[in-house]
């Protein structure tokens, strides 16, 4: 059954509106193409890059990347000018592009111009191809300034590894982005790929393993992540670019190990359930007809539960943290921080839970979800609406009955949640 989980779980993973994707991809081209080309083309001077040109990303994704290749003879003509050149020459790609969606949000940010759709951005780099098959492109940032990528060299290499490795790698880097969004672990989805490159570069023995060794695989990558060192940089795969880290992800990584190996231990199939839709969340699907039918039943309680994912795109890569302090009767009795959760709260108690240690450049948002767990929730009704914050970054609980509960914020940067957190409250009793 594990073969068929994991095939399932890739497929449950695919980008879903591709198509519009690609519509968008091709109006954009063809309306640039016709302005510094003089061509009605929807295809020439176009690279898809990033997570969806290096084909690692996974349903849901909000952030689009793509070059656009400018003629030398538009690098020159800026060349002449005074000032900063740079934001000059993405503010004439900006009004290029209103043409054709004028009535979409379409901004120059920093070395690309931005094309904000409903439920996605497409950030479009204007560059300039060198002889060497680099692209030079302009960083308004500052004065401005001219650098260099090399996103060919990037997708060469990955997927060299790639078809060497069974086609695994760019599997488990999809599957390591459904776990980051999930647990909350701040990555880029460049340094999702460099360190799945890097695992299968230094580890061959998966690379003619198929999907019945995904338990073991998976438990191996989280382990590897887990035992990175802090660092200050890696080097991408191909072009050697420095990809910089968001966040401490090494003890969520080593945690998702823990949780692979118990779901490999255990002969009780709805423990492998819940042990791998901790790891992946939703998209993981039930693997046993027990669990499949345990969910089936719910559906007769009162269940007002949302999910983050079918509000808003979730693409982590910064750090937020949950803290909560515990009173009774008025008087403090203890501060839970995020390390330190492991344990039962007595009923009676008021919980004041505060989101800290936000890495989120200028936030948008930050909302709070409340889940009830366990036969007296479901008597009373099953919570989890997802609710905006009322502006203090707090949320005031009590324990009235006992179970596993939990509390999750979520944190929204430009329309997408960017850094998540989950607090479990297990209420005893007494």
């Amino acid at each position: 059954m594990s073969a068929t989980s994991f095939e399932t779980f890739r497929k449950n993973l695919a980008v879903s509106n591709s198509e519009d994707i690609s519509t968008k991809y091709r109006a954009i081209t063809k309306r640039l193409n016709k302005d510094y080309w003089d061509v009605e083309q929807e295809y020439l001077h176009c690279l898809q890059v990033g997570s969806y040109g290096r084909n690692t990303a996974i349903n849901g994704v909000s952030d689009l990347d793509m070059i656009f290749e400018l003629p030398w003879h538009v690098h020159d003509r800026f060349c002449k000018r005074q000032g900063n050149i740079q934001s000059q020459l993405l503010a004439e790609v900006r009004e290029k592009l209103k043409v054709r969606y004028p009535n979409t949000k379409v901004k120059a940010d920093g070395q690309v111009v931005v094309v904000d759709f409903n439920s996605y951005r497409v950030e479009v780099l204007p560059a300039f191809v060198e002889a060497n098959g680099s692209y030079k492109f302009a960083d308004s940032n500052e004065n401005g300034s001219w650098r260099w990528c090399w996103p060919k060299d990037e997708m060469t290499a990955m997927q060299s590894v790639h078809d060497r490795s069974n086609h695994n790698l760019k599997r488990i880097c999809k599957m390591v982005r459904a776990w980051k969004n999930h647990k909350g672990a701040p990555m880029s989805g460049m340094l999702i790929d460099t360190l799945c490159y890097n695992f299968f570069n230094e580890n061959k023995s998966y690379d003619n393993k198929s999907y019945a060794s995904y338990p073991e695989l998976v438990r191996d990558v989280f382990t590897y992540l887990g035992e990175r060192p802090d660092q200050a940089y890696w080097l991408a795969p191909g072009s050697k670019d420095r990809v910089l880290p968001s966040g401490k992800f090494q003890a969520k990584a080593k945690k998702a190990a823990a949780k692979c190996q118990e779901a490999l231990d255990t002969d009780k199939e709805t423990v492998k359930d819940d042990r791998w839709k901790a790891v992946f969340g939703r998209p993981f699907p039930r693997l046993s007809a027990a669990a499949k039918g345990a969910s089936a039943r719910s559906t007769s309680f009162n269940i007002t539960e949302q999910f983050i994912e079918d509000l808003y795109p979730v693409d982590v890569q910064f750090e937020v943290q949950i803290e909560c302090e515990v009173s009774f009767q008025g008087r403090n009795e203890k501060r839970i921080r995020w390390m330190e959760r492991v344990f039962p709260i007595h009923l009676g108690r008021s919980l004041k839970f505060k989101a800290i240690n936000c890495t989120v450049p200028q936030p948008d948002a930050l909302l709070w979800k409340v889940r009830n767990v366990g036969s007296i929730a479901e008597q009373r009704g099953i919570r989890g609406q997802i609710n905006p914050d009322k502006g203090d970054w707090t949320l005031s609980e009590k324990t009235d009955f006992p179970g596993p509960h939990y509390v999750e914020c979520y944190v929204l940067k430009d329309g997408v949640c960017v850094a998540l957190d989950r607090f479990d409250v297990p209420i005893d009793s007494l």
